[in-house]
């Protein structure tokens, strides 16, 4: 009897640990970059820390963190990061104000490219989209891998922005009393403030907040990332038991080829290739080799736009 009793508990015990692995999940953030990024992540209120909230990722490297149970919060890169004299750490792009790499509880400062994810969540589906609602200033793409249920698609913004970037929009780096180049791109809502772009006050409703012509100029180039605040029906995706590949800087191209074997559910592609053509493969510069130079039309305004495609150190 007693021998039973111990095998019984000892079965129980395999049981629970086996549980509890299957429903971690791990996201694998891979910095595809040319320069070194810096992660920031926030944690929605009362869920559980994950084990950092922000760390260095060099080019080419990646880091996997096993996220609590039920996690929701969000996920963005950093970028043009140090320390001052003091010791202060910053970020020109994406920081979260808390003087250190680690965020600790704080956001990203608009604009900033954002991964978003409700983990376990109703019918114990995850929730996740790519959201350029706060402006943009990374590609980025987030992979479900070895879910059970839901569609399960890859979502994200493959292509370099900030070149395209209206002006208005534009957020430009300066060095050494001279322009650098631009290194973000706002959202309307951010640069104007006007509650048309914002979703707020009188226009806090789908039927009051369409698309806006800078929206629509986010979602052409990024089918399936959130382009406004009313985006849901195109933007979320679901998946059930999976863990998470999120990559920095992308390649179109290699992502392509990554996902060529996936049946994807959703019905805009990553990249509508519509509207894209190479029009040059010619560096830009001599010293700049792996730079493609990307045009498109978007269908609304008929005008075109130059992007710069910045292929990854493989």
């Amino acid at each position: 009897m007693d021998r039973l009793l111990i095998s019984t508990a000892i079965l129980t015990l395999l049981s629970l640990s086996f549980l509890s692995e299957v429903q971690s999940t791990s996201f694998k953030m891979v910095n595809r970059c040319r320069h070194t990024i810096w992660p920031g992540i926030l944690s929605g209120a009362g869920t559980e820390q994950p084990s950092t909230t922000g760390f260095a990722l060099k080019s080419g490297k990646s880091n996997t963190l096993t996220m609590p149970k039920s996690w929701s919060g969000r996920l963005w890169g950093r970028t043009l990061c140090g320390q001052d004299s003091t010791g202060k750490f910053s970020c020109l792009t994406g920081d979260c104000g808390s003087g250190k790499v680690e965020c600790a509880g704080s956001g990203a400062a608009p604009p900033a490219t954002l991964a978003e994810f409700t983990l376990n969540g109703a019918d114990g589906l995850d929730f996740y989209d790519v959201s350029l609602v706060d402006g943009y200033n990374l590609p980025m793409l987030v992979v479900a891998r070895g879910g059970t249920r839901g569609g399960c698609s890859s979502t994200g913004c493959l292509v370099d922005l900030n070149g395209a970037c209206p002006a208005e929009l534009k957020v430009v780096a300066r060095g050494a009393g001279s322009a650098r180049g631009s290194v973000a791109c706002r959202s309307a809502c951010e640069a104007f403030g006007d509650p048309r772009y914002c979703c707020s006050e009188a226009y806090n409703t789908p039927d009051t907040c369409p698309p806006s012509t800078y929206s629509v100029f986010f979602k052409h180039a990024c089918p399936r990332a959130y382009s406004y605040a009313y985006d849901d029906k195109t933007s979320t995706f679901t998946c059930a038991s999976a863990d998470y590949i999120i990559i920095f800087c992308p390649s179109p191209y290699t992502s392509q080829k990554l996902l060529g074997a996936r049946r994807e559910a959703a019905e805009l592609p990553l990249v509508n290739k519509t509207m894209m053509y190479i029009a040059s493969q010619h560096a830009i510069g001599a010293s700049s080799p792996g730079v493609v130079r990307v045009q498109f039309i978007t269908a609304s305004t008929s005008i075109v736009v130059t992007l710069l495609l910045f292929w990854p150190l493989l």
